[in-house]
């Protein structure tokens, strides 16, 4: 067998030279089951972008603790979101690709992969490549570079175009938290929301949270997500009491960045702040993070220390204006 994979021979001398667009997300179970989730976290967890502690040590944990208990416990979360369509996060992103597709040149190939589950960077790698496209600019759809999200999508590309006899031209972006494009997309979202349902007293921009360990060990996500806020409601044009910057999803007892956003949900009802909207700007698409984690149990949160009016702010999805900043994002590369 030979060690690199090279062209089909019935596709060998076909017309190439084709540029192609590829867009990455996280990724998403095949089904809200118990089963499908833990062969999803399997996946997602083994990475060691994500969990940066000796493997052994956290394989012996993964295996014999968390895939025992986790996945049934997310299969029933990711059940209070599930549409008719599947996954909410795999049917968004098939609309963002089919928008970019209607928006760029004919000439331009534009396709999507999941870091994690279906389908897989190889396979649509694979695919593209044997329809001819030859230069390749990949968007990893993550705003705010991260190590785990970001530098985990080269990594996946980058080993799976090592196993090539023939590699494309590549160009990889790896943020795009101040483009101009990007906080006008935000702030237009946010301001149709505050025309339709009124100003808050308190705008909170949510972000993946990361262990703060990370930022010490040079992880610049903390301070991308900072840049963006202050972009943002630069735009908006917030006075300081008027939003903050918390940081959701935290995992295992490790100090994670602060503040915590179910944290600040609990706490802003008992300072006066009882009218609140959140928005999550580090997410390009719905997902379970935002769907039941913001939308759900957080609302409960605030609700029950005593807030009155809280409301989620959906990620851009497949707006207009955020196809449209994919598209001019893609554009000098193509």
């Amino acid at each position: 067998m030979a060690k690199y994979l090279g062209l089909n021979k019935d596709k060998r001398h076909q017309s190439r030279g084709k540029t192609g667009v590829l867009l990455v997300n996280l990724g998403t179970p095949e089904q809200p089951t118990a089963s499908a989730v833990r062969r999803y976290l399997a996946e997602f967890l083994a990475d060691p972008r994500v969990v940066e502690i000796p493997k052994l040590l956290w394989m012996l944990i993964l295996h014999g603790i968390i895939l025992r208990v986790r996945p049934a416990k997310s299969a029933a979360l990711y059940q209070q979101i599930w549409t008719d369509s599947g996954s909410p996060l795999l049917a968004i992103t098939e609309k963002q690709t089919a928008k970019l597709t209607e928006y760029l040149s004919d000439d331009v190939m534009v396709d999507f992969c999941m870091r994690y589950g279906s389908p897989s960077v190889s396979e649509t790698l694979q695919n593209m490549h044997n329809k001819g496209v030859d230069k390749l600019v990949v968007l990893p759809l993550y705003p705010q570079y991260a190590a785990p999200t970001t530098a985990s999508a080269f990594d996946a590309i980058s080993k799976e175009l090592s196993r090539w006899r023939f590699v494309p031209s590549l160009h990889f972006i790896n943020g795009y938290h101040t483009h101009p494009d990007f906080i006008h997309a935000l702030a237009e979202s946010i301001k149709c929301d505050f025309e339709l349902k009124g100003r808050p007293q308190k705008l909170i921009l949510s972000y993946h949270g990361m262990p703060e360990r990370n930022l010490h060990l040079g992880d610049p996500y903390y301070c991308f997500c900072i840049q963006t806020t202050t972009l943002l409601v630069a735009e908006l044009g917030l006075r300081d009491d008027e939003y903050m910057s918390t940081f959701q999803s935290r995992f295992g007892k490790a100090k994670w960045l602060t503040p915590y956003t179910d944290a600040t949900m609990a706490a802003l009802p008992t300072q006066g702040v009882k009218d609140i909207a959140v928005v999550c700007p580090a997410f390009s698409s719905d997902c379970l993070e935002t769907l039941e984690e913001i939308e759900q149990e957080n609302r409960l949160i605030f609700e029950q220390a005593g807030g009155d009016q809280y409301r989620y702010i959906r990620a851009l999805n497949d707006d207009d204006l955020h196809i449209e900043m994919m598209a001019n994002i893609v554009k000098p590369y193509l």
